[in-house]
């Protein structure tokens, strides 16, 4: 009895978090991130604004959180549909990139968010650390994977083939939001070709 008490509180606190960030989603892809106001997201998420800070203090920590559920919910798909093999890790980053498409003003905030938390006492900063460090590390199995099966062009560690997977993505984004013609898809598909050894793709 006590335990199924203890988890309504939570619930709730969960389901309504869940609602802020829907409401900051919508209302950073309506209004662009400088725009947004916390008044606002918090009357699409049928909050008070004291409500809303009670759950996220600023709306600089708000985004933060969006962007985080949606490294797990990228993070989540990835397992489910990686199997090792480069190509479908090929057909995952593909499908990653032209999701982000979808939201171009989510995907500009999370690179203007990147680069400001490069300075040490950005409040976001440990949040990129630690999320590159663990990208990186899936990244770094993964390759190690590959290059056990013969997968991974010849004289490059899994460690330099995160490395260069990770500013390959970054930078991707970037040019195609200075240059939406550019074909995402196809430019990731040519990089992963130089990186996987050859006849493996």
């Amino acid at each position: 009895m006590g335990q199924a008490k203890s988890r309504g509180p939570y619930a709730k606190t969960a389901a309504r978090q869940a609602d802020i960030l829907r409401a900051a989603r919508d209302s950073f892809a309506e209004h662009g991130y400088a725009e947004a106001s916390l008044r606002d997201i918090a009357e699409r998420a049928d909050i008070t604004h004291a409500g809303l800070l009670h759950h996220f203090r600023s709306k600089e920590e708000l985004l933060t959180a969006l962007l985080a559920q949606r490294d797990a919910e990228e993070w989540r798909e990835g397992k489910a549909q990686v199997d090792g093999r480069a190509e479908s890790m090929g057909r995952y980053l593909v499908g990653v990139l032209l999701h982000h498409q979808k939201s171009p003003e989510l995907m500009r905030l999370w690179l203007e968010l990147a680069a400001a938390a490069s300075r040490p006492d950005h409040p976001a900063h440990n949040y990129f650390v630690e999320r590159y460090d663990r990208s990186r590390e899936h990244l770094v199995q993964a390759a190690r994977e590959r290059g056990a099966q013969g997968q991974l062009r010849e004289g490059l560690s899994p460690e330099q083939a995160a490395v260069l997977y990770q500013a390959v993505l970054n930078g991707l984004q970037m040019q195609w939001l200075l240059d939406p013609q550019l074909d995402l898809a196809a430019s990731l598909d040519a990089f992963l070709g130089l990186i996987h050894a050859p006849g493996d793709r």
